[in-house]
């Protein structure tokens, strides 16, 4: 399951996700709709599901602030611009034998950027890797 946040959650962004990945694509308002979202609430619904992908673009308040969990995986796209490349990077991300599966990449904290340069670390090692796509 991928959850996008919300400035991600538009038909032609997840239209582009779902042709290529099989699993569900959301909203992150979806996981509790008709109330507003605080990025603090956003870890506890997303260990409410089953090992979920949670993609954003807002790397300030995710990337080395979120209290990850085995339970899913953040993906902060630092993109600017260059958002329509998202989910190309993203399924590059997840075509990396390394993290192909969800439960190798749960747990997880990743930051993509347009030059395809990913950094990353683990819920219990905050040690930052680093490799390209």
């Amino acid at each position: 399951m991928i959850i996008l946040d919300e400035q991600l959650a538009n038909r032609k962004m997840m239209d582009a996700v779902r042709a290529w990945y099989r699993g569900a694509v959301l909203s992150v308002k979806d996981l509790r709709s008709d109330t507003v979202i605080k990025d603090e609430a956003i870890p506890a619904l997303l260990s409410q599901k089953r090992q979920p992908t949670f993609v954003t673009i807002n790397v300030s308040d995710f990337w080395q602030k979120v209290a990850i969990s085995r339970k899913f995986c953040v993906v902060c796209f630092n993109v600017g611009e260059t958002v329509d490349r998202l989910p190309l990077l993203l399924k590059l991300l997840f075509r990396n034998p390394r993290f192909s599966a969800k439960r190798q990449r749960a747990g997880h904290v990743f930051r993509i950027t347009v030059e395809e340069e990913v950094r990353f670390y683990r819920h219990d090692n905050w040690q930052i890797q680093t490799f390209r796509l």
